[in-house]
């Protein structure tokens, strides 16, 4: 306020000895009086304005000092996104601004500058219908602010952004001029408008964490689903068929057992998060062949091609089992003579293919079709590995089925062989 009021005295005091030692004081004129009547009505309207202004700031900041009352306002803020995603924050916080015209917005440079109409708090827009009042309106800057926004990088992950907030007039015109406070308006606009936009990013991202987490959760959930879904089918099969060969033929129900156990011992324990390997996968199979050998007898034959450089390849658990499964029940168990199981292993690029393969009865309606099972190891292969893996069945030549499953050979062996096409039909 004093400050203010000196600025304008001090105007009005030259103004005052100028008018009088040009005008008044030749004619011998004495007019001291109108001067200070002028002075007073001067230095009231001036401490109106100033005690206007400290009110407003006061309602704005919630504080009086020196920065908040100043009219020119400077934030250093530091946004946690690389400067070209901090550039664009503060460009369209910016924008979002009432009034707001972005004059020049330099993306390779980093620097955004914008004009503001300013609206008197307290008398609208001004009106400027006397060309006087619209001139020092125009020439003191009290018709609009500007933003200066410069953003400098900070690493590779950080910005940091120095924002004015200023009258378009020059620094000068603050002796004599103030804006209500609209500049501090300004710069705590955009600071709770960049505030309110890194937290929704920061929202969104542990909204996507979650979201993970969960997926993740479902994945393995359903994951175990498929599993369960397969082992209790083999196991009430085997125990019924035990069960049966303990009263006519104990011997081999006991062979049957032996087998069972050491089927249970490539089984258990094991979960989705310990993926198996090939080499596991195939001994598993083999204890499961082994027991059907016995209540099929000389109607299953078995062939397995798989190089030793692929068995310590990771495979998906109980895939192998389920299409040696598929085979003998849908392929050889309905055909009168039987047949053979082929278990065929091949590298293909960056991926390893196994295809179990029989002559049994093929794509027909007494050989039964693709059902839960083969479903299941889509749906697993899907969830595991997603588009890097892949299932396929074809019909075998001259005659059975052929299914392959392709997964990514993560153990990275590479081996020289054939085509996983050639052993199918050779099979």
């Amino acid at each position: 306020m004093a400050r203010l009021l000196a600025a304008w005295l001090a105007c009005y005091l030259v103004f005052c000895i100028v008018v009088n030692e040009t005008i008044y004081e030749p004619r011998g004129r004495d007019i001291g009086g109108y001067y200070a009547l002028v002075a007073l009505g001067l230095g009231t309207w001036v401490l109106s304005v100033a005690f206007t202004h400290i009110r407003r700031v006061r309602l704005v900041a919630g504080t009086v000092n020196a920065s908040a009352l100043s009219n020119r306002q400077r934030r250093q803020i530091e946004i946690p996104f690389e400067a070209g995603e901090a550039f664009d924050l503060i460009e369209a916080a910016i924008r979002e601004l009432p009034g707001a015209v972005v004059a020049e917005s330099a993306r390779d440079s980093l620097q955004v500058r914008a004009k503001l109409r300013r609206v008197d708090p307290y008398g609208g827009e001004p009106r400027g219908d006397s060309p006087v009042a619209a001139w020092a309106l125009d020439h003191f800057g009290s018709r609009r602010n500007q933003i200066l926004a410069t953003v400098t990088p900070n690493g590779d992950d950080a910005g940091s952004v120095t924002l004015l907030c200023e009258p378009e007039g020059a620094v000068w015109t603050d002796l004599f001029l103030v804006d209500h406070g609209t500049n501090l308006e300004n710069a705590e606009a955009i600071v709770r408008a960049i505030t309110r936009r890194v937290a929704e990013r920061r929202r969104a991202e542990a909204a996507g964490v979650r979201q993970t987490a969960t997926e993740k959760e479902l994945t393995v959930a359903k994951l175990n689903l498929l599993h369960a879904q397969v082992e209790p089918h083999f196991l009430y099969n085997t125990l019924a068929s035990a069960q049966v060969l303990t009263r006519s033929d104990p011997a081999r129900a006991d062979e049957m057992l032996g087998n069972l156990i050491q089927y249970l011992r490539h089984s258990l324990p094991r979960t989705e998060d310990a993926p198996s390997t090939l080499g596991e996968e195939l001994e598993r199979a083999r204890a499961y062949l082994d027991i059907l050998k016995i209540r099929m007898g000389p109607r299953l034959q078995l062939q397995v091609d798989v190089p030793d450089l692929l068995r310590g390849v990771l495979f998906p658990t109980m895939m192998l089992q389920t299409l040696v499964e598929n085979a003998i029940k849908h392929g050889l168990e309905p055909k009168p003579g039987g047949g053979t199981v082929w278990i065929l292993a091949r590298q293909v690029d960056s991926a390893v293919a196994v295809t179990v393969a029989d002559d049994g009865r093929g794509f027909t309606a007494e050989g039964g079709g693709t059902g839960v099972g083969l479903r299941n190891v889509r749906e697993r292969l899907r969830l595991a590995y997603g588009s890097a893996a892949s299932f396929s069945i074809v019909a075998n030549f001259p005659s059975g089925v052929a299914a392959t499953i392709t997964v990514p050979n993560v153990a990275g062996a590479k081996v020289q062989g054939g085509s996983v096409g050639a052993g199918v039909h050779h099979a």
